[in-house]
């Protein structure tokens, strides 16, 4: 590898590793907010992972740039290639992981029922925690070249998704609710997570629209609107 492509390569890498470091610390104050098991989030805090979010979108704006100039300009073997590709993946999924912190935020802001939440707080806070792990060792394993702590965070997901489906029917079932309450707290849940997995959609039909546009026109539209789109 020449020296220009060594260093392009190297830039990425190291500015890939202080994005994820900052998601880290995002995930970090995310998971200090649930274990407080209250709804009342320090203003400061709000600042600080409003401020981190606009940093993370620079991130992945500056890097995805890097990447392409990269490609371009220096024509990468298939092995550097590979692993500059998979930065680009990354770095998208990693700018999406800090939108869903920024929308956890503002949906613990809208709970209105005390009660309710703290029953449901130790089974939110167990299942991100369980996600943190999850993110870091998929990061880490790309760093490392670590194969098996990849795998590991695949075959986690699954184990993860039933250990979390338990808790929460556990944590209802054993409350000091009426029988009605539960079951509307059920239905609820099934009800959001439904919902969730239908706005996923639309939001990868979003991200595959603007990757349109930047193919198109060379407009990258991740963080910004799109002139005469209206949202």
């Amino acid at each position: 590898m020449n020296v220009n492509k060594e260093n392009a390569l190297h830039d990425i890498l190291e500015q890939f590793d202080l994005m994820a470091k900052l998601v880290y610390h995002q995930l970090d104050l995310m998971e200090n907010i649930l274990n407080s098991g209250t709804i009342n989030v320090d203003e400061q805090i709000l600042s600080e992972i409003e401020i981190n979010e606009v940093r993370i979108d620079e991130f992945e704006t500056a890097i995805s740039d890097k990447i392409i100039d990269m490609i371009v300009l220096q024509k990468p073997v298939a092995s550097d290639l590979r692993k500059t590709m998979a930065a680009y993946q990354m770095v998208s999924n990693l700018e999406r992981i800090g939108d869903q912190i920024k929308n956890i935020v503002k949906a613990l802001r809208k709970v209105n029922d005390t009660e309710v939440y703290s029953h449901m707080s130790n089974v939110i806070s167990n299942m991100m925690m369980s996600s943190i792990i999850m993110v870091k060792k998929s990061v880490e394993s790309f760093i490392n070249s670590d194969n098996e702590a990849a795998i590991w965070t695949i075959k986690n997901d699954d184990v993860v998704d039933e250990i979390n489906h338990k808790l929460i029917k556990e944590t209802v079932t054993k409350s000091k609710f009426p029988e009605k309450t539960q079951q509307l707290l059920f239905t609820f849940i099934g009800l959001n997570n439904i919902i969730s997995n239908i706005e996923r959609i639309a939001d990868h039909a979003t991200n595959i629209a603007e990757a349109s546009i930047y193919s198109n026109s060379g407009e990258n539209l991740r963080h910004n609107k799109a002139k005469g789109i209206q949202s």
